[in-house]
């Protein structure tokens, strides 16, 4: 029967693969290792404390002396930075400091493989457009003129690690993910959720903030769950190893169906001219100068054809969410229903705002993980409304039902 260690147990992909590890009977011990524990966990869950930024001979001793061990690490820890190359330092080093502890203190010996997961900056979707649909054979977006990609510097330190230590590893790329983590508001599940409930207190109108050009265009997403349950499958399937799959949840989808069931959902109407007159707060971010697609556009015909990325909010999230206005509402709405008070501050409103003011296609396929038996699915209209009942079961927005 395997055993387990995930590393960020309490982040919006590793909470729900600590979850599916508990409730999947096969999984005899699993360790959750984070700062702090905030769920309740199964039996077969422990709890273990642990600072991932420390070097390796210090997580050794602590791993060792928690009694830490298992079969299958599933790499979940993740350390956002505003700067390309202190987020590669940063994160490379807490994957290369983990594996060394493992050896070092001997757990490793019982390791048979790594479950990493990383994300579709692998293709580099937040520096302007890509191929579509994106394939996990695709290049990688690196070179002259490149930032950093922390995911390359993790796949490169897991790719040396395995040959050293005799294991071997799976990749995860998931994008956008809706989720819930607690304390942890770095998805756009809880932001958006935030942004329509507002909306609704100071009148009822839920007006796209994003991109015009965005709400036609194509998007996939990832459900957590659906990601937990994936790398509970990658994990113990012999076909996946030393495999990298791109994992989201099987449709594409576009803010034009959404947004109206979103506006439906908490009791708001969307504005039937809405993208005519002038924005508030409207703002604009270039990306980089080529864009990744011209990476691949001489063998496609394409060269030079596709434009820099650009960024267009109608409404600047970060300044929204600063309006008195707004903010009174806020209070208003945590005094009246009871919900966590500070949430509007912690809220994610630039990577929301970066989300929705993309000006370009996000079309990830999923054919590499379907010919290797994968069949999970979930509509992705589906798994935000499962998120936004989450969100009001735990207090974070109000009941709307």
């Amino acid at each position: 029967m395997p055993t387990a260690i995930v590393t960020g147990a309490t982040g919006i992909l590793g909470r729900e693969i600590v979850q599916a590890l508990g409730k999947d009977s096969k999984w005899t011990k699993i360790h959750a290792l984070s700062r702090s524990q905030k769920d309740k966990y199964p039996p077969t869950v422990q709890h273990n404390h642990l600072d991932l930024t420390g070097d390796a001979q210090v997580i050794a001793k602590e791993l060792k002396s928690q009694g830490v061990e298992g079969e299958y690490l599933f790499f979940a820890a993740y350390l956002a930075k505003d700067d390309e190359k202190e987020a590669s330092d940063v994160n490379g080093a807490m994957l290369k400091n983990f594996i060394e502890a493992l050896a070092i203190n001997g757990t490793e010996k019982k390791l048979k493989r790594v479950i990493l997961t990383t994300g579709a900056k692998q293709y580099g979707v937040h520096l302007g457009p890509v191929k579509c649909p994106m394939e996990e054979s695709d290049p990688w977006i690196e070179g002259e003129g490149r930032p950093p990609n922390f995911y390359y510097t993790q796949q490169r330190i897991l790719y040396e690690a395995a040959k050293k230590g005799g294991w071997d590893w799976v990749v995860t790329y998931p994008n956008d993910v809706i989720g819930v983590a607690k304390g942890n508001f770095m998805n756009l599940s809880t932001a958006l959720a935030l942004y329509a409930t507002i909306c609704k207190e100071l009148g009822g109108d839920l007006e796209f903030p994003g991109s015009e050009k965005f709400y036609t265009r194509f998007d996939c997403f990832t459900y957590s769950r659906l990601h937990a349950a994936f790398n509970l499958w990658a994990a113990l399937e012999p076909k996946c190893t030393n495999q990298a799959f791109n994992v989201v949840n099987g449709d594409t989808e576009s803010w034009t169906n959404m947004w109206p069931k979103l506006a439906r959902r908490f009791g708001c109407k969307v504005p039937p001219k809405q993208f005519q007159g002038k924005a508030r707060d409207a703002s604009e971010m270039v990306l980089q100068a080529v864009p990744p697609f011209e990476d691949l556009a001489s063998e496609n015909g394409m060269q030079g054809e596709v434009a820099q990325g650009k960024v267009r909010q109608r409404i600047n999230l970060t300044k929204w969410s600063q309006r008195k206005e707004v903010k009174d509402a806020w209070e208003q709405i945590a005094k009246r229903e009871g919900v966590q008070e500070d949430a509007l501050e912690k809220a994610t409103w630039g990577f929301l705002g970066f989300v929705l003011g993309r000006e370009y296609d996000i079309v990830i396929s999923m054919s590499k993980a379907r010919k290797f038996g994968w069949t999970g699915y979930i509509d992705t209209w589906e798994s935000m409304e499962a998120t936004f009942d989450e969100l009001e079961q735990e207090k974070i927005v109000p009941k709307t039902k």
